[in-house]
């Protein structure tokens, strides 16, 4: 049966609620504590298998001997999961310390632990099918997926008869350059329009950054999103936008895993065959979902519930 794989980057986040933030050499109280999964697998694999349950998603990544490594991966099997092919490794599981002002500013502190040794070797290809769609990322936080082993995998992975999805951080750096070598085994590149202009190296509309990015080799469609809108340009030159769902400021409760959400969106539009205007719309169904809730999957719910609250607003 075929699925999707969310590859790569498995962490714990451990919020630390603050009044404010004190100056240096002074002190401020922490007054909540609280430990959620974050990474592309946690956020963008369980939002997959939320949103259309109907899909089998597995896991592939590396935590480490830990409570924090036994956590997230409790937390991936509870959500519904394959959980087999993550690995443990001897380093610690990969963890990002959060800094948060409620209604304000937030600060990440993050430890590239177990995820930073995750690689080509520790890759199950024996569990990858033909058809199965595969999200690898995130590239620029990676340090193995980074230093070559990311575009070993995708080769591998087109070599097997498996679609390609990649992903990454937004980063101020000419490290883009490493992304741009994977392009040619990716199918499906779904990033930000900051990340966009960053890979193809170039300024310019939407529509001319993604052609570039499809001239680099990407290989059927490049997806953009950004606040107003999500555009897709295909490679036979089809060109499609939707508008975001207008929300009411109230009602977002946090803007964090929204990228992932909308990537997540658009994973089980093209994993289901849907129209390229449905693509879109589903990637944006998904963002309001994750900003339902300060947490980066608490606010997901499936497409049906979705559409319906979004009808409410």
């Amino acid at each position: 049966m075929r699925k999707v794989v969310a590859a790569g980057s498995i962490l714990v986040d451990k919020i630390n609620e603050i009044g404010a933030y004190p100056k240096a050499g002074e002190l401020t109280q922490i007054r909540a504590l609280s430990r959620v999964p974050g990474g592309l697998v946690p956020n963008t694999g369980c939002d997959v298998h939320i949103l259309d349950p109907r899909i089998p998603v597995a896991a592939f990544g590396a935590v480490g001997d830990d409570d924090d490594g036994r956590f997230a991966v409790a937390e991936l099997q509870g959500r519904g999961l394959d959980t087999t092919g993550v690995v443990v490794k001897a380093a610690p599981t990969s963890f990002t310390v959060v800094m948060s002002v409620p209604g304000g500013e937030r600060t990440f502190f993050t430890y590239p632990g177990a995820s930073a040794a995750w690689g080509y070797d520790d890759f199950p290809f024996d569990q990858i099918g033909e058809g199965d769609l595969v999200l690898l990322g995130y590239f620029l936080l990676l340090a193995k997926v980074d230093a070559g082993d990311g575009l070993k995998i995708l080769q591998e992975l087109k070599r097997r008869g498996a679609e390609t999805a990649i992903d990454l951080v937004s980063e101020n750096s000419d490290r883009y350059q490493l992304v741009r070598e994977c392009l040619p085994s990716v199918d499906h590149l779904i990033v930000n329009e900051i990340e966009a202009a960053r890979i193809a190296g170039i300024e310019g509309d939407l529509k001319t950054v993604a052609s570039k990015l499809l001239e680099l080799g990407v290989q059927k469609r490049v997806v953009i999103h950004m606040p107003q809108k999500g555009v897709s340009l295909l490679k036979d030159g089809s060109w499609t936008e939707v508008p975001s769902v207008d929300i009411p400021k109230s009602f977002i409760k946090g803007k964090t895993g929204a990228g992932d959400a909308f990537c997540a969106g658009c994973l089980v539009g093209i994993f289901n065959g849907l129209p390229e205007n449905e693509i879109l719309d589903l990637g944006g169904i998904a963002a309001v979902g994750a900003m339902s809730a300060p947490g980066a999957v608490e606010g997901m719910r499936p497409i049906p519930e979705l559409k319906k609250l979004i009808s409410s607003l």
